[in-house]
């Protein structure tokens, strides 16, 4: 199982990516539990239960801006 990157300091509480603090050399444990397991046998059943696959679904994320439209908008702020 792959295991979570982001490790908190049991001791000290400190954020770190080792599993040894950097700060104190306390024991660092995973931040959260991951939510999904990478071998988990039910995720197409839960894909098709939240209907991910329709078109629906997938205009309901909400999307950023392009980079163009960022700059545009930048420029724009700096004019007023």
């Amino acid at each position: 199982m792959a295991r979570q990157l982001l490790q908190q300091c049991t001791v000290c509480k400190a954020w770190c990516l080792e599993t040894t603090c950097p700060q104190c050399g306390g024991n660092a444990q995973a931040a959260a539990p991951l939510k999904w397991s990478p071998e988990d046998h039910r995720a197409k059943i839960r894909r098709t239960l939240n209907n991910v696959a329709t078109p629906e679904w997938s205009a309901s994320i909400p999307t950023l801006p392009s980079v163009e439209e960022l700059r545009a908008g930048h420029g724009n702020k700096e004019e007023e």
